[in-house]
């Protein structure tokens, strides 16, 4: 079983994800056994999500291969599906943050261990789940949490975000530019199971929020837009005064990293209604309980044909 995107996951499983990580934050520990190996095949680069999957896995016992695809084979033209062939026979599970969803499907394809997204242009379901997780804890909930996204709701984060969420009760405003258009794929597999709004105007699109999420202007890979981008998305810029337009209770969410003065200004981002460092924290969290789950299904899977 991989985790390739958020739509991998149902309802019930990342209930029972949560609740592995809710294992954990008691306490508790649990290991996988002495030698199991996960490989971090990253493309792009990260601080959170590589450093919390490597912590994740030696807090459970297993070691972790770093792999910096600029210096490896993939640099000098090798095929991702060979790539994953080989990866896949010599590690038990594979984390893999890649600039194209599509090379993370032939990757996963193409390898016997089990693939984790840990980031594409297209999706950040780990992240997703971390931010579930962590609106849960403040919430005590997430059945009918309401969620404001603003700025670029067509970003990998949003994405995720409104599969997930809405698989599991919440229901999500996509708050961004006129003209603007989220991908259209994602809000019509989030409709399956849930309400997808989309606004223009914050002062509706927050209405009624309990959760105020933003993320960068400029995502990885569209630097060459960054001005444009800038501009454009200005007006949605999370601070005090578009925070006044959600329930006076509303918190803020952001992935990280954060760009100071541009989505998001300081006062809101380290103010009492912030409950970002949280987000972050929680990372850890899920990305052990998502390598527990998988190891897991995968040992159950070997076990069945021994």
């Amino acid at each position: 079983m991989d985790f390739l995107s958020s739509a991998d996951f149902s309802g019930r499983e990342i209930g029972e994800i949560f609740a592995i990580a809710d294992h954990f934050k008691q306490g508790n520990y649990s290991f996988v056994d002495g030698g199991t190996v996960l490989a971090l095949l990253f493309e792009k680069p990260s601080t959170r999500t590589r450093v919390s999957f490597e912590a994740a896995m030696i807090q459970l016992g297993g070691n972790t291969i770093y792999i910096d695809a600029s210096t490896s084979q993939l640099s000098r033209g090798e095929m991702v599906r060979d790539t994953g062939r080989v990866l896949g026979s010599y590690v038990d599970m594979v984390a893999a943050r890649m600039y194209r969803q599509t090379d993370l499907v032939e990757l996963a394809k193409s390898s016997d261990a089990p693939v984790i997204n840990a980031l594409t242009e297209m999706e950040h379901p780990c992240q997703a789940l971390s931010d579930l997780y962590t609106i849960r804890e403040h919430l005590g909930k997430v059945d009918g949490a309401r969620i404001a996204f603003v700025g670029d709701i067509s970003d990998n984060v949003a994405n995720s975000l409104m599969v997930s969420a809405t698989r599991i009760g919440a229901s999500i405003s996509l708050v961004g530019p006129k003209g603007f258009k989220p991908n259209g794929t994602y809000v019509n597999l989030a409709r399956e199971n849930g309400k997808v709004e989309i606004f223009d105007d914050p002062k509706k699109g927050l209405n009624d929020a309990d959760i105020v999420y933003t993320d960068t202007f400029v995502s990885m890979g569209q630097e060459k837009w960054a001005e444009m981008r800038r501009k454009l998305f200005k007006p949605y810029q999370v601070n005090s005064e578009m925070l006044g337009y959600a329930k006076r209770s509303a918190v803020v969410m952001h992935c990280l990293p954060a760009h100071r003065g541009e989505e998001i200004t300081s006062d809101v981002l380290d103010g009492k209604r912030s409950i970002v460092w949280q987000q972050a924290k929680n990372k850890l969290l899920i990305e052990k309980a998502i390598i527990l789950y998988l190891y897991k299904k995968r040992r159950k899977e070997l076990d069945s044909v021994i």
